[in-house]
C-alpha cells in the first residue's frame, strides 16, 4: 500500500493497494487548500492510469472523489466502485468542479491573474461527464470482486448521504478503509455501522486532537442570527452543498418554527445544494428526517437557480439568510457575497465546518483584517462566526468509542491518516495509549508491505 494523499493533511485522499499484478486506488480526492498541496493535482501517479484495475470511493465530497475526472482523462478505464448515495452525488459534484475550473481558467486568463498563460482547467465538465460512465455502484454488505482474488465490501459509515468504509481482502488479508467517520448523536444523519474485526485499519483524523465543543450549535446559530437582524445585516453561511447545507436548513426550520429567530428570508444559492437537497430527500433511510421535514425544509427556503437571480441576490440590503458554496469560501457562488458583505458591519459570515489550512475561510476564522478574492483585497468589517458541534466528522472520542469492539482483537496495525499533522499524532497516541494499538502517521508516498 502506498500513500497518495491524505497523508499529514485533510485533503487529496488516495491510497494504492496493489496485490500482484492487480492496483486498486481506494479514493481518488482533489488536492485543495495552499498552493504546495494543489499543485500536486497535476503531477503524475507512481502508477500508470491505465495500470489502475478500479478505484473504490468511500463518498462524494471532492476531496475523495474529485481527481477522478482528471484520472479518466489521462487513461484510466476501470471502473468505480461506490455506494448508491455516492453515485448520486457524484453526478452532481463531478461536474460542477469541472465547471468551476472552467470559470477560474477563464476569469484567471480574462482579467490575468494566473502565472500561467494560458491558464487551463485540471478538467472540465465534460470530462467530468465521461468519468460518472465508470462508475457501478455497489450495495451495503455485499461483496464485489475486484480481481486476483480481492473482494470489496462497503458499510455505511454516517457523515454524508452514501458515505461508507470500505473492506477489501486480498491474499488473506484484510485492511478495512474508514472513510470520514460520522458522528453517533448526528442531528441528522444515523450513526456509523460498527467495525467488524481486520487485520489492517486505515482511519481518519480530522478531528484527532480534540473534542467537539460542549455547546448547542442551534443556541449559537439562534444567536448570531439575532444579532444581525437587529443591525439591519444579512448573514452568510458558507456551507458545504452536500450534507452542510441540508443540515443548516433543517436547524434554520426548527428554529423558526419555535419563533426562536424571526421569519427572514433563507435563500439557498448553490444549484448543486439544490441538486444536493433533492438526493437528500431521496435516500430516507440514511438520515433521520422525516418525509414532513423534507417537505418544510423544501416549502421554506428560496432555492436560487440562475445567474440573474445570484447576481440580484448580491445587491440586496435587507436582514435575510444566504447560505452558499464552498464551505471554506474558496470559490463558487459564496464568492461573490463575500465580497459584498464582507465589508459592512452590520453584516455577519458564519461559518459552520472545518477550515483547512491555508484557505479563505481559516484565514477569516483566525482573524484576517483583509481577505483576498478575484485578485483584490477586501477589507473585513463584518462579524465573522466560527459555530462548532456541527461537524461531520467524528472528533477523536467518537473514533475510539467506534473502534471499542475491536479492542479484544485489534488490528496488526493502524495507520493515521486524513488529519493535519497535529491531529494525525494526537490519535496515534490516543490509540497507542487508550487501546494498545499499533499505530503510525504515514508520510506522503510512503509504502508499506501489508503480510
Amino acid at each position: 500500500m502506498q500513500f497518495l494523499g491524505a497523508a499529514e493533511t485533510v485533503t487529496g485522499s488516495k491510497y494504492l493497494l496493489s496485490c500482484r499484478d492487480t492496483h486498486i486506488l481506494v479514493d481518488c480526492g482533489l488536492y485543495q487548500g495552499t498552493k504546495n498541496y494543489r499543485q500536486r493535482n497535476w503531477q503524475q501517479l507512481p502508477v500508470a492510469e491505465d495500470q489502475i484495475s478500479a478505484i473504490v470511493l468511500t463518498h462524494a465530497h471532492i476531496d475523495h472523489s474529485g481527481y477522478i475526472p482528471a484520472l479518466v482523462k489521462r487513461g484510466f478505464r476501470g471502473p468505480v466502485y461506490c455506494s448508491e448515495g455516492t453515485l448520486a452525488l457524484c453526478e452532481i459534484l463531478l461536474p460542477d468542479a469541472g465547471y468551476l475550473q472552467e470559470e477560474d481558467a477563464r476569469y484567471a486568463n480574462k482579467h490575468r491573474v494566473s502565472k500561467h498563460h494560458p491558464a487551463l482547467p485540471l478538467f472540465t465538465e465534460q470530462d467530468a461527464r465521461r468519468a460518472l460512465r465508470v462508475f457501478r455502484p455497489a450495495i451495503y454488505h455485499e461483496s464485489v470482486a475486484l480481481g486476483d482474488g480481492m473482494t470489496l465490501q462497503f458499510s455505511p459509515a454516517g457523515h454524508i448521504i452514501g458515505a461508507c468504509s470500505a473492506r477489501i481482502t486480498a491474499a488473506g488479508r484484510s485492511v478495512v478503509f474508514s472513510g470520514d467517520i460520522g458522528r453517533p448523536n448526528d442531528p441528522v444523519m444515523c450513526a456509523p455501522a460498527p467495525l467488524d474485526k481486520t487485520d489492517y485499519l486505515i482511519v481518519e483524523s480530522t478531528y484527532g486532537d480534540r473534542r467537539h465543543a460542549p455547546v448547542d450549535p442551534m443556541a449559537s446559530l439562534k444567536a448570531v442570527i439575532n444579532r444581525t437582524v437587529k443591525r439591519g445585516g444579512v448573514v452568510l453561511i458558507p456551507a458545504f452543498a452536500v450534507g452542510r447545507a441540508q443540515m443548516i436548513l433543517y436547524l434554520l426550520q426548527e428554529l423558526m418554527a419555535t419563533e426562536a429567530i424571526p421569519r427572514v428570508p433563507v435563500h439557498l444559492n448553490s444549484p448543486m445544494a439544490l441538486a444536493a437537497t433533492e438526493v437528500f430527500n431521496r435516500f430516507h433511510s440514511e438520515h433521520k428526517l422525516s418525509a414532513q421535514d423534507c417537505r418544510q425544509i423544501v416549502d421554506n427556503t428560496h432555492f436560487v437557480g440562475s445567474v440573474e437571480e445570484s447576481k440580484a441576490l448580491v445587491n440586496q440590503v435587507y436582514p435575510s439568510i444566504i447560505i452558499s458554496a464552498s464551505g471554506m469560501a474558496s470559490g463558487g457562488r459564496v464568492i461573490h457575497h463575500l465580497k459584498a458583505l464582507v465589508g459592512d458591519h452590520r453584516n455577519s459570515v458564519v461559518f459552520v465546518g472545518f477550515q483547512a489550512p491555508g484557505t479563505r475561510g481559516d484565514a477569516l476564522v483566525k482573524g484576517a483584517d483583509a481577505v483576498k478574492m478575484h485578485g483584490h483585497y477586501y477589507d473585513v468589517n463584518a462579524e465573522i462566526v466560527d459555530i462548532e458541534g456541527l461537524s461531520a466528522h467524528a472528533d477523536y472520542r467518537e473514533i475510539i468509542d467506534w473502534l471499542q469492539p475491536l479492542r479484544e482483537e485489534p488490528p496488526r496495525h493502524t495507520f493515521v491518516t486524513h488529519g493535519e499533522k497535529a491531529a494525525a499524532d494526537s490519535l496515534r497516541l490516543h490509540l497507542q495509549d487508550q487501546l494498545g494499538w499499533s499505530a503510525s502517521v504515514p508520510e506522503y508516498l510512503d509504502s508499506v508491505v501489508l503480510d
